[in-house]
């Protein structure tokens, strides 16, 4: 579920993606209720008489603050944004680094890592999601949006497959700076089919993010932290833009369909066909390296670890996705690679480059710049919901909550 471009991966490591993108559904499915909370008594309508609107509460409306700098960023929500964007670069960090214990273990085992993510995941949220519908209900969902969920589990599975391959030919240097594609994509993206319109402050803040990262890939140069000769240059780099592609899609899809949809039928759903789709690829690729892996307590204690915490940064991605967007959850995760740094240094014994510092507040400084000319609700309110939000799902992180509740966090 993760850009792959937030990472240090040696040619034995994993990738982990996260998701999103292209079919609009603009009408409410039947089988399940539009608030999340509904079904607690807790939700409130939208549609009809007594519906709420942004206009009724004064501040949450557009009008007022938009055009005072820095509203956004004097909100807590902002600050719980680059609170989440940090502790989901630590997720991505510290999945890194069981990868590399699992690969100096000598257990290189991609696909079939990740497998466990996607059991846990599914065991989880589609269990959460039969106590919701039913059984019956949760069938009618699958055989109506089934395929939306099939493609968003398919542009993880293979957005994490193609990064391996990248990382094999290729080196760490050459493919980090063609994962920048990645933001492109979700920009791109973002702006066709979802019809967001970015502020010249998003780009210039996204630009400044982008400088970070440049300092961090210069400083890793220098120190000869690169990856080496690479095998096949060419053939590297293609596999890391495709990687780069199949995650900036499957990050504004996801983007699009947790905000219509309750949460955990999308995890659920991204977990269910995800495990069938990369079980198999796990099958057919990893079978070698299956049966030549070391197998003893430090690897499960490993698989073990990498598997939670991988399935907090599938559980909270979707939450981030709510509260801003594809386009800020790709720049908050530049910082992954100098909290990598961090964590290197007590569990490989790196060192910090006096570059690394440098980086880290230019990134910050970015994701303060992003958000300058935001409203309070910040990109909460996404423009394919209606002016209202009446399309989307009324759920933790939402617009639409907020308007029905002014008084909650998230």
């Amino acid at each position: 579920m993760a850009p792959f471009w937030s990472r240090n991966h040696t040619a034995q490591e994993v990738q982990t993606a996260p998701v999103d993108a292209t079919s609009v559904q603009p009408k409410t499915n039947e089988y399940y209720q539009p608030n999340e909370d509904q079904s607690s008594g807790t939700g409130h309508d939208l549609t009809g008489h007594g519906q709420a609107t942004f206009a009724e509460h004064g501040n949450l409306t557009e009008d007022t603050p938009r055009k005072q700098w820095f509203s956004y960023v004097r909100t807590k929500d902002f600050w719980l944004v680059l609170l989440l964007g940090q502790v989901l670069a630590l997720c991505i960090t510290s999945t890194n680094t069981f990868s590399s214990l699992l690969a100096g273990k000598g257990t290189s085992i991609p696909a079939f890592q990740t497998f466990f993510n996607y059991v846990l995941l599914n065991i989880v949220y589609t269990s959460y999601t039969w106590y919701k519908y039913g059984f019956k209900k949760w069938g009618k969902m699958v055989l109506k949006d089934g395929w939306r969920y099939f493609i968003l589990a398919f542009l993880d599975v293979e957005g994490n497959y193609f990064v391996v391959l990248a990382y094999r030919y290729t080196t760490i240097l050459s493919a980090q700076l063609i994962n920048f594609w990645a933001i492109v994509m979700v920009v791109i993206i973002s702006l066709i089919f979802l019809k967001v319109r970015y502020h010249v402050a998003q780009y210039a803040g996204i630009i400044v993010c982008i400088g970070g990262m440049g300092i961090l890939i210069g400083s890793d140069h220098i120190t000869g932290s690169n990856g080496g000769t690479a095998q096949n240059q060419l053939k590297g780099d293609l596999f890391a833009l495709a990687g780069a592609t199949f995650y900036g899609v499957s990050n504004v899809f996801e983007e699009f369909l947790v905000s219509k949809k309750p949460m955990y039928e999308v995890i659920g759903q991204l977990a269910f066909w995800g495990m069938l789709i990369n079980g198999t690829q796990a099958g057919i690729f990893d079978r070698a390296s299956f049966r030549t892996a070391v197998w003893d307590g430090d690897v499960g204690g490993y698989l073990v670890g990498y598997t939670l915490i991988l399935a907090l940064f599938y559980s909270l991605a979707p939450l981030m996705f709510r509260l801003s967007s594809a386009a800020f959850f790709n720049i908050s995760l530049l910082t992954a690679n100098f909290w990598g740094v961090c964590i290197g240094i007590e569990v490989f014994g790196l060192s910090i480059h006096w570059m690394y510092p440098i980086a880290f507040v230019l990134i910050l400084l970015g994701l303060f710049v992003y958000f300058m000319t935001e409203s309070v609700l910040g990109e909460a309110k996404k423009p394919w919901l209606g002016e209202n939000q009446e399309d989307g799902v009324s759920g933790l992180g939402t617009a639409k909550r907020r308007v029905e509740n002014p008084e909650v966090l998230v």
